[in-house]
């Protein structure tokens, strides 16, 4: 039963979200806050476009955080660090019920730090756990100094914050279990998933940095599977701000691919595709969820792979392996990431291979893996919210 004004204390939450996808969850969590609260609940922090259509006043653009690339970060770093002083500010003065921090951990956990050292009173909820299983673990006990609850959005994060003796944890589910349709091919799609020449997509990253690292070997790989006779149809999806640095790179191309760009455009040639070489990241989960077997790939700069090659701790970074619990997704990381091994492992997952196989098996399991009972994330994170809220007022 939704509250009417006046009959309860309004309840204030502040959320901060400082990347696009943080503040798409931030904007699901103010909704369904307000369905269980109605007008007992005030909304402040930072966030971008889907937070303020819920009605969130950002305390700045989020856009001054979008900072890519290690030159530009010490640049930049006087304004960064004024920026969380200044946030952790706000915080402690509008003494909220609760503080939800939302993934950007570089920037959200050295807010929840300031103001749990000036404010300890105020309790903190971290939605989208650091990756502490797979590099810096101690960061998981270091958080139970500031963080009262841990939302995962991978099944297996609890598991690693007990391990880690970190803070409460709870799986409340990954938002793209919500979006199993625009994944899934309807029977016309399935269709031209069986048809040649297969549709391979190719994606080589989210970021500038990401596409001037992978394009060159990428488009070599493609030139070097059709030298071997392979029959393919390339589809290459992007978002527009990356439209123009994928288009420069692709003159170099032997092979042209299909460019498709926006959200819509890239989840209907998921729906269609027969495989897919992509730059390890979260896309990894989205083809496995969409039964798109898959090659992927990584390269970055020599002083950063050097850093997460002694730092990372875990023995596969393609986030579908990791989900799944097996390393049946094949990955080829800085120096292995070679138009040879790329083209090798292309030819089987389009053809009918034993790797091929070994993905669409192991993919057939991620629905129960990552299940809810049904219960869409942001509700789940909603609750918890709300509990870690009321734990606070008693205590």
């Amino acid at each position: 039963m939704t509250p009417r004004a006046g009959t309860e204390a309004v309840r204030k939450i502040f959320l901060i979200a400082t990347e696009e996808s943080g503040d798409r969850l931030g904007a699901s969590l103010m909704k369904v806050l307000r369905q269980r609260l109605g007008d007992a609940v005030r909304f402040e922090g930072v966030g971008g476009r889907a937070m303020a259509r819920e009605g969130l006043v950002s305390l700045f653009p989020i856009e001054e955080l979008s900072i890519i690339g290690l030159a530009a970060v010490v640049r930049q770093l006087p304004k960064i660090l004024g920026l969380i002083k200044e946030t952790a500010l706000v915080v402690t003065q509008a003494a909220p019920d609760i503080l939800v921090i939302i993934d950007s951990p570089d920037f959200t956990h050295r807010v929840a730090k300031r103001v749990r050292a000036s404010s300890p009173k105020i309790p903190i909820v971290n939605y989208v756990s650091p990756s502490v299983w797979a590099w810096r673990p101690g960061r998981a006990r270091a958080m139970l100094s500031y963080v009262d609850h841990v939302l995962a959005l991978l099944p297996f994060e609890p598991e690693a914050y007990r391990r880690l003796h970190g803070p409460p944890c709870s799986y409340v589910g990954h938002p793209l279990t919500e979006q199993l349709a625009t994944l899934r091919p309807n029977t016309d799609e399935a269709r031209r998933r069986s048809v040649a020449p297969p549709v391979l997509l190719v994606l080589p990253g989210s970021r500038r940095s990401e596409i001037r690292h992978h394009m060159a070997v990428f488009g070599q790989a493609l030139t070097r599977l059709q030298g071997q006779g392979v029959a393919f149809e390339a589809m290459l999806p992007t978002m527009p701000h990356l439209q123009e640095a994928v288009l420069e790179a692709l003159k170099d191309w032997t092979v042209q691919p299909q460019v498709v760009i926006g959200e819509p455009e890239k989840r209907a040639a998921f729906r269609i595709a027969q495989a897919a070489l992509a730059k390890s990241g979260t896309v990894t989960l989205e083809l496995a969820l969409a039964g798109v077997p898959m090659v992927t790939a990584y390269r970055t700069g020599a002083a950063e792979a050097w850093i997460l090659r002694r730092a990372i701790k875990v023995n596969s970074v393609i986030l579908a392996n990791l989900v799944i619990g097996e390393n049946v997704v094949p990955e080829f990381l800085q120096e292995d990431c070679n138009p040879e091994k790329l083209a090798a492992a292309l030819q089987d997952v389009l053809g009918d291979s034993p790797l091929r196989q070994q993905q669409i098996e192991a993919f057939s399991k991620i629905d129960g893996i990552m299940s809810t009972g049904n219960q869409p994330p942001s509700k789940l994170a909603a609750d918890i919210v709300l509990a870690t809220m009321r734990k606070a007022r008693r205590g």
